[in-house]
């Protein structure tokens, strides 16, 4: 029984590096590659057009990522083959900067990273079944924000002493380290029946639509559209932010960059276990309503403050809204979906609404900087998370009940 004990505390431990190391290879140059393709001569509304152009890709292969992470028994490969392709990808900016290449890149780079989610959501799920999830998924984003500071500083420094080439092999070590980590955790510590939320006894069924799981369910409609609004202002914001202050501080553009990475992740380390305590006790109602509350006040501080000083209080707002989301949201889709068998797929389609957002964001807020200046953005794009506000609120009757703690979500493991 000790070493059955002592193999599950392995495993669980292989699960949080694997969120540690996965955390800088998918971010890779995400947040460098507006100041590198400012130093060649782009404009923003380029820029953020490129960035789109990924968001879109990545929008349009989440759900179907997550079918296939619900049907598959091998969830593990769904972490090491997207890994790869991901530092590949990331590395043809190095080759040419080109619209077209970089938009290769990006869309390469989105399609390779719609799986990994699903996936670790999938495996955490397997492993530690629902009952387990919400505490577990808090301490895998705990780890996951503390690699992203890891890799931020890393790669701010790397890039201030030799450039975006350094950058981009940090993100490969982070990926090679990824993929030996998931191939460390044991195939059938994985219950795959689990992983999706299937029950014990029920027949697996391949056949499944992410459109008609969203459809179905009117909680998972409304998280959908107060997500997709949330990130239709936020996504665009951390870019343009760095972008308008590293053109006023080009000498330090990097380490700038990589500090509004470092904040915000360092904010969410504590958030994310504080949202996960929450959750057990209050449910996720709350914890939502407050990381849509934080985006208005994000964007004006932001339109005020594009300075050094400005930078803290900016990011750690988004540290508190990325963070308290980060539990919430895959927490309160394992939760309406447990029973279906359809957890993952719920999660792709989801992703993917929210991914019209965040998708758009970077091209209207390029665009609407470029041609009214950074701070008329910053204002704009924080405001849009008023409708998501005010859908939670007029669906607080609906949401309240779905949020609510249960049993299955609020016993430890």
């Amino acid at each position: 029984m000790k070493r059955m004990a002592s193999a599950g505390q392995r495993t669980l431990s292989t699960l949080k590096a694997l969120n540690f190391f996965m955390a800088d290879m998918q971010a890779g140059i995400g947040p460098f590659l507006g100041i590198f393709l400012l130093s060649k001569g782009w404009q923003s509304g380029p820029i953020g057009t490129v960035m789109s152009l990924g968001g879109v890709a990545g929008m349009l292969m989440t759900t179907p990522a997550g079918a296939v992470i619900d049907s598959t028994n091998h969830k593990r490969r769904f972490v090491i083959i997207p890994g790869i392709f991901t530092v590949i990808a990331s590395a043809l900016i190095l080759l040419s900067q080109n619209f077209w290449v970089v938009s290769l890149s990006q869309v390469a780079t989105a399609i390779a990273g719609a799986a990994i989610g699903p996936a670790v959501v999938g495996i955490t799920l397997g492993i530690v079944k629902q009952k387990g999830f919400n505490r577990q998924n808090g301490l895998n984003q705990a780890f996951n924000h503390a690699g992203n500071v890891a890799g931020a500083a890393l790669s701010g420094y790397l890039g201030l002493k030799w450039g975006m080439a350094a950058v981009v092999l940090l993100a490969a070590l982070f990926g090679i380290l990824t993929i030996i980590s998931v191939l460390m955790i044991p195939a059938d510590s994985i219950d795959n029946k689990a992983a999706r939320g299937m029950k014990p006894d029920a027949e697996q069924n391949e056949k499944a639509s992410g459109l008609n799981v969203l459809l179905k369910s009117k909680p998972l409609l409304i998280l959908a559209g107060a997500l997709a609004c949330f990130h239709l202002g936020n996504g665009a914001l951390l870019p343009l932010y760095g972008m308008a202050a590293a053109s006023k501080m080009q000498e330090n553009a990097y380490m700038f960059v990589a500090l509004t990475v470092i904040i915000a992740q360092l904010v969410m380390i504590p958030v994310s276990i504080a949202g996960m305590k929450i959750a057990e006790k209050n449910g996720y109602w709350m914890i939502m309503l407050i990381s849509f509350l934080s985006l208005p006040l994000r964007g004006l501080i932001a339109s005020r403050m594009i300075s050094e000083a400005g930078l803290y209080p900016v990011q750690i707002l988004d540290g508190i809204g990325a963070g308290l989301q980060s539990v919430a949201v895959p927490g309160l889709v394992a939760h309406i979906l447990n029973g279906t068998g359809r957890i993952n797929i719920g999660q792709g389609a989801v992703m993917t609404v929210q991914g019209v957002g965040a998708a758009l964001s970077p091209a209207i807020g390029g665009w609407i900087a470029q041609q009214m200046g950074y701070s008329p953005a910053f204002l704009i794009l924080g405001s849009i998370a008023v409708i998501s506000i005010a859908l939670w609120i007029i669906n607080a009757k609906t949401m309240k009940k779905e949020c609510a703690p249960s049993e299955a979500c609020s016993e430890p493991s």
